[in-house]
């Protein structure tokens, strides 16, 4: 469903979101590593992490892809109702 009207995302701005991604998470897990705590408990708090990341990932990439499936619905939407008005206009013009 490549869409060529969609705007696309410039290359800076693709590596500016990789890089802050790869840095806030570097810094996190520096912090982690760096608590003061026993090694069960900072363990604890990387899976924690991890986990937070995967359900951040797995949330935009299903909220997109709805909003994707809503677009091609309306556009089956939008075909139906067009053929619906092609149909009257025929049926117009015949009489």
């Amino acid at each position: 469903m490549n869409n060529p009207t969609a705007a696309q995302h410039s290359p800076a701005w693709v590596a500016f979101t990789y890089i802050s991604f790869a840095a806030s998470a570097f810094m996190v897990g520096i912090g982690i590593w760096f608590l003061p705590l026993e090694l069960s408990i900072k363990g604890y708090l990387t899976m924690g992490f991890l986990m937070l990341v995967q359900s951040c990932i797995t949330m935009t990439k299903t909220m997109r892809d709805n909003h994707e499936s809503g677009k091609l619905v309306n556009r089956i939407e939008d075909a139906k109702a067009e053929r619906l008005l092609m149909e009257v206009e025929r049926g117009v013009r015949a009489a």
